[in-house]
Formats: C-alpha cells, structure tokens, sequence
C-alpha cells in the first residue's frame, strides 16, 4: 500500500475480468486503494469514484477510468462513512482542480446545454439534458425563489408546535441516513387541507396537513416522504420547472437571473399543472422502496394511502394524484419491492400522535 491516511475497510471487487467476487481491503491514501492478499490491485482516484445503484443496503462504487465491469461493493456503514468523506463526486458532478475553473465550467455547460435545447427542439423536450448540467447553485436559488411562491400558493403557516416538529425532524434525519441523497434535504410542514407532499429544486420537501389528516399510520407518511426525496435525488423537480418554464426560464437561467418574476411564475405553474412521468414515478417508488427496506419498514402503505385518497378526492390541481398518479401497474410494484416489518417504526406511538397534531 502507498502512503495510508486514514483507516480502511473490507469489500467485495469485481476487477472486470474474472466474473468472480473477492474480498478485499480498502485503504485511504493518495486515492482510494483496493489490496488483495496484501498486493495493491486498483487504486482509484477519489475524484472519479462514483456511487452505482445499490442493492439493498449495499453501497456500490465504480471509477471513472477503471474497466468496464469493475465495482466495487461495500456493506459496511463505518466504510461507507469514509468513501463519502473521501469521494466528494459520488453523483456525478465533475470538477475542475479550482473552484474558479468549476464555477466556469459549469456555467458554460449550463449555458451550451441550454442553447442548444433552445435550437434542437424547445426546453421542454430537452429538460432531461439540460437538468444533469443545472449547477447546484442554481438549483439551491431556484428553489429558494420556489419557496417563496408555495407559500403564496397555499396561504398557509408553517407548522411548528415542538413535539410535532421534533417527531418530523426525526423522521427526516432517519430517512436521509438511509438514503445517502447527494444533498441535504429540509422537510417542512405546512397547514393546507391538501392532502399532498411535494419538493422544490434544492432540497425543500413540504408536508401538508391535510396528508396528515388522511394518514393512517406512519409508515404511510414515511414512505410519501422518502418518495419525494427520490424526486430529490433525480432532480426530477428540476426537470419540471425546466419543462414548464421553456424559453422564459431559460433566458433567466442564462442571464443568472434565477430569483426573478419570470421563475415565480414557472415554479407556480409547475406545481399546479405539472406532474412527474410515469419513468420519474417509478424510480421514485423504487428509491422509496429500497430506503424503507434499510430502516426496516415496508412500502406497501404509501400505495395504501394513495388508494384511499382516490376514493375520497377527484384528483384536481394541488392534489397528491396530480404529482403522483396511480396505476395498477405501480401499486403492485410497490407491493412487491415492499420488505415488510423487519426493524420498529421510526416514531413512537406518541411521537406519531404529535406529528399527526404539529399544525394544531
């Protein structure tokens, strides 16, 4: 090993050649070392190790320059740990060896991605191109400027009574441990008799009363929630404001104005008018499904709950069935990716009760 700087860990390594697992050790060096009866066989730089979809709670990694088929897989929370304090670009982003350059690159990605969406089609068709090259400071002042116009849209307060709110903080905290999202998420709750739940580029996730009023339990809140910071982790909002807002945003995005009148209106009617594609639903219910599967508890109930609304609700603007539309096909998904009960809920039977009261 050259040259260790922090403490290893154990790991399975598929070297790309030979179809067959083997166990290795890690070591935190200069880059990411991978050793194997004591002889180093890979050391990855940090900068192009990359998550891969994970199997249950198994973290998989690849590198950028390794061969193909190479990966890596790591059950180990403590590893796991210190891979994402190592590999600061596990979702993707790529950066430059200067935050100046970054920033530039970047912005001119942004820019070419979007003017050619412009030329070759219109923004919306483009909105999955253009998305992936959205600088995440965009994204954060774009929502930070959605923020303002969900609580015009809604004309409701923020719920905040103490136990309440500690029972919704600790639910965001536990879903965000299980979920390894690439950014952090901050989960509110809002008075409004709509019973929906919805993010904002950047990472804000509301939660309206009226879900809480219609939920039965809490796993059917817990799912809902880890369904949106799916949408989160795929910058599927991102995409929506993108689609909706077609040349008006894109002339904002360009000239940095992404805090102006112009994105208001777009993250207005994106929210009103939108929903997500059937693609971005299922991989959110399965982002879903497999985060629940890592606390223990099952995601069965956030169908359950979807059901039950669409008896009593017709599914209008603002609804949850406008963001979340049902089919037979995805609830019985959801159904067979469900793990069941294997560890305790997440809140107790009184945290759960001052949840279901935080807006009262």
């Amino acid at each position: 090993m050259t040259g260790q700087e922090g403490a290893g860990g154990r790991a399975c390594y598929f070297d790309g050649y030979v179809g067959k697992r083997r166990a290795v050790e890690l070591a935190f060096g200069p880059a990411l070392e991978i050793v194997g009866d004591g002889a180093l066989l890979a050391a990855w730089p940090y900068a192009e190790v990359r998550r891969l979809p994970p199997p249950g709670g198994v973290m998989r990694l690849k590198a950028l320059g390794a061969p193909k088929g190479a990966w890596l897989e790591i059950d180990d929370f403590a590893t796991q740990a210190e891979i994402e304090r190592h590999c600061p670009l596990l979702a993707g982003e790529r950066e430059p060896p200067n935050p100046e350059g970054r920033k530039r690159l970047a912005y001119g990605l942004a820019a070419t991605a979007l003017f050619a969406a412009f030329l070759w089609g219109g923004v919306p068709r483009m909105a999955g191109i253009i998305a992936p090259v959205i600088p995440v400071e965009w994204e954060k002042k774009l929502g930070e400027s959605a923020d303002e116009e969900v609580r015009k849209t809604f004309s409701g307060k923020t719920c905040a009574a103490p136990e309440g709110a500690a029972a919704l903080k600790k639910i965001s905290q536990r879903l965000q441990e299980a979920s390894h999202l690439r950014l952090p998420a901050t989960i509110e709750a809002i008075s409004s008799k709509t019973p929906n739940a919805f993010a904002l580029p950047g990472g804000k996730v509301y939660l309206l009363s009226g879900l809480l009023d219609k939920a039965r339990s809490q796993d059917e809140v817990v799912g809902v929630l880890a369904h949106e910071l799916g949408h989160l982790e795929h910058r599927d909002h991102l995409r929506r404001v993108i689609a909706t807002g077609g040349t008006a945003l894109l002339v904002g995005v360009v000239l940095g104005d992404v805090t102006g009148g112009s994105a208001m209106v777009v993250v207005g009617n994106s929210i009103l008018n939108a929903a997500h594609s059937r693609d971005a639903e299922a991989q959110a219910d399965a982002f879903a499904a497999q985060t629940l599967a890592r606390l223990g508890r099952p995601a069965t109930p956030m169908g359950e709950l979807l059901v039950r609304i669409t008896g009593e609700n017709d599914g209008g603007p603002l609804s949850i069935l406008q963001d979340h539309p049902l089919s037979e096909d995805r609830l019985a998904r959801l159904a067979k990716a469900s793990t069941g009960e294997t560890a305790p809920p997440l809140l107790s039977a009184e945290e759960w009760k001052a949840l279901k009261a935080i807006c009262e």
